[in-house]
């Protein structure tokens, strides 16, 4: 047995209700994983809102590894305590949500041991952070359309259909589809309108529902995929939006699809938008800002 200064240290920070409440159930085993790769695991599970991004600020720097286990919204939190906090520690995340569209971008496993396995064999990589004004986003930052599903979708219909959750609480809330006007400053050129839906992301999966296409998106090239959806004006013209973007065929001309580095958003100041899943308090202007290569994940 090695001595325990030998050990690497290990900071778990587990959210114990999301998705299925499996997490729990599966602690121990997960424990067991790394221990026996000589890890000493401490173990750090939140309460409330706020406790994930607090544990990575005050305490992830005394760490060799830090490793989420939760949904997206918990795995946005870690991630903004370590910017914040100016950690520079690696990451591991086994996936216990209802979608966990960061997983699916990265290949992470949705078995939690076999996640946990991949972790202790895995090889580390550089992935870009999204900043927006104060807050940071590990995929997505949207709005209008499909945007708020994250944070509206029951939490018990989420556990039991799991992306039919999302799907049926888009049909329930159709009327909520409205146009918002914007206007988007990428420095080499602007564009302007009124949009139903948009995303600026860094991820092949966005908001449970839309996938982009894995020949385009490099979550580590330093430049975001951002899709906007113009307003349609008859319902043909909704039916076609919708076969571009479950197609990924961006051809339609109510269809923007390009790449940015940085961008300057004017918008509604009652617009709010969705982080990871995660609500962003509306405003008249934003700045979204891409953190190349800033977080270390191991998988």
């Amino acid at each position: 047995m090695k001595n325990f200064s030998q050990l690497k240290k290990l900071m778990l920070i587990i959210n114990p209700v999301s998705g299925r409440r499996t997490s729990l159930r599966f602690l121990p085993d997960i424990i067991g994983i790394f221990s026996a790769n000589d890890y000493a695991v401490t173990v750090f599970p939140t309460t409330k809102s706020g406790d994930a991004a607090d544990f990575a600020m005050c305490y992830g720097n005394e760490f060799d590894l830090i490793v989420c286990i939760g949904g997206d919204g918990t795995l946005n939190e870690v991630i903004s305590g370590i910017i914040r906090g100016d950690c520079r520690t690696p990451l591991g995340y086994i996936p216990s949500g209802s979608t966990n569209d960061f997983a699916a971008c990265h290949g992470i496993s949705s078995d939690m041991l076999e996640a946990a396995q991949n972790i202790v064999n895995g090889k580390p990589k550089s992935i870009d952070i999204g900043k927006f004004g104060k807050q940071y986003f590990s995929y997505v930052a949207a709005f209008g359309a499909f945007s708020w599903l994250s944070y509206t979708t029951p939490q018990n219909l989420k556990n039991m259909l799991g992306h039919s959750a999302y799907l049926l609480d888009a049909v329930k809330d159709l009327p909520k589809i409205k146009a918002h006007h914007l206007k988007l400053d990428l420095g080499e050129f602007t564009c302007e309108g009124d949009y139903i839906f948009g995303a600026v992301c860094n991820s092949t999966s966005v908001a449970g529902t839309i996938t982009l296409p894995k020949t385009v998106v490099d979550t580590g090239d330093g430049k975001f995929e951002i899709l906007l959806i113009h307003e349609p004006r008859t319902i043909i013209d909704f039916q076609n939006i919708l076969l571009g973007v479950f197609t990924q065929d961006y051809s339609s001309p109510f269809l923007d699809f390009f790449q940015a580095e940085s961008l300057k958003i004017s918008a509604p100041e009652d617009l709010d938008w969705s982080l990871d899943g995660e609500r962003g308090k509306g405003a008249e202007r934003h700045e979204i800002e891409n953190l190349a290569g800033r977080l270390t994940l191991i998988c």
